[in-house]
């Protein structure tokens, strides 16, 4: 028996799939009979990272409250793996983003005095990463799309390892009347595009319930009235974890638009509800898991294209059924415990 801290980061207030993942290590750790603790570093807001990765830097976790030593760190994001620790294993949600990835975008709004600074804080937060990151005994990414990421910024190497769909009673009532899409309501998860696919002649029978919060909620409700919606989509707000597996288990399939996506365990929630999940070709971590025409459909980011994939799983319940069959088989071949076999050094 080993004693493992997984450590992950968090802004307060937040409660998001990097910390569900984090929990769920822990508990499955401890069923494979490690001994296990879950420490949250800070993650301050924007144009603070650097007192984050110092704090983080400073913590020594080395050694637990009662003397016993820590036998291992697993990490899971920014800048949580500036933990010190001599055995640390790297099991990357992602870092920071707007100064990888989404970088051409964050800085396309800023003033000339801001970019210099924001140029400034970015090669000192690649400088740092790729420090702690090859410090790292081993590597692995959620996605490959993380993988690449960090391939392409910094040179470095890490292997895929999906996370499974968090412990839960999943279960499939039915093949419903409605189409379900649940997640952050953010820019980056393309609600909007949803939006206007269901807005689309081929689609306007269909029914879909949105749930999530987020900056773009009251966006989402005045688009949706907009396109005349009203009746066809409901706005269900947060929902409690009863009330997320009653739609995913009665739903006809799950849509997910996202736009790269580190991951997402919508995907694989909606898998083990025996759900087919309705994807874009550039969502990234759904993309990986959704095989077009075998456990779900992938499609060009259209408003066109999603609307013929939304209306094929609506008019045909047969093909539904068969995606959604083959999804649950699927992710009935991941498990924390191969997973946990893969982290542990």
């Amino acid at each position: 028996m080993a004693t493992i801290i997984v450590a992950t980061s968090s802004p307060p207030l937040v409660d998001g799939g990097h910390l569900v993942m984090a929990r769920e290590l822990v508990s499955a750790l401890e069923a494979c009979g490690h001994r296990a603790a879950l420490l949250v570093t800070p993650q301050n807001r924007f144009g603070r990272q650097g007192a984050a990765y110092l704090a983080a830097w400073l913590t020594d976790v080395s050694m637990a409250h009662d003397g016993q030593r820590v036998d291992q760190v697993i990490s899971l994001r920014y800048p949580a793996y500036a933990v010190r620790h001599d055995r640390q294993v790297v099991w990357l949600n992602h870092r920071m983003r707007e100064y990888y990835d989404l970088w051409d975008q964050f800085s396309s709004g800023l003033s000339s005095q801001a970019l210099i600074k924001e140029r400034c804080r970015r090669a000192m937060i690649h400088g740092a990463d790729r420090y702690l990151l090859t410090k790292a005994q081993r590597r692995f990414a959620i996605s490959a799309t993380v993988q690449a990421r960090l391939q392409k910024w910094g040179g470095i190497s890490a292997d895929v390892l999906h996370p499974p769909p968090p412990v839960r009673p999943y279960r499939n009532n039915s093949y419903g009347d409605f189409v379900f899409a649940v997640s952050r309501l953010s820019p980056l998860k393309r609600f909007d595009l949803l939006l206007r696919a269901l807005s689309q002649p081929i689609a306007q029978h269909i029914r879909c319930v949105i749930a999530g919060e987020g900056s773009e909620a009251e966006t989402l409700v005045r688009l949706s009235g907009q396109l005349g919606l009203q009746g066809r989509v409901t706005f269900a707000g947060r929902l409690d974890e009863s009330a997320l597996l009653d739609h995913y288990a009665n739903c006809r399939a799950v849509v997910f638009p996202t736009f790269n996506e580190d991951y997402g365990f919508v995907t694989v929630e909606a898998f083990a509800s025996g759900k087919a999940v309705i994807t874009c070709r550039d969502s990234g971590g759904p993309a990986e898991l959704v095989r077009d025409g075998q456990n779900g459909l992938v499609v060009d980011p259209s408003p066109e294209a999603l609307a013929g994939a939304l209306a094929a799983a609506s008019n045909d319940r047969t093909l539904a059924i068969r995606l959604g069959e083959a999804a649950a088989q699927q992710v009935g071949r991941m498990s924390w415990e191969d997973a946990v076999r893969r982290l542990v050094l």
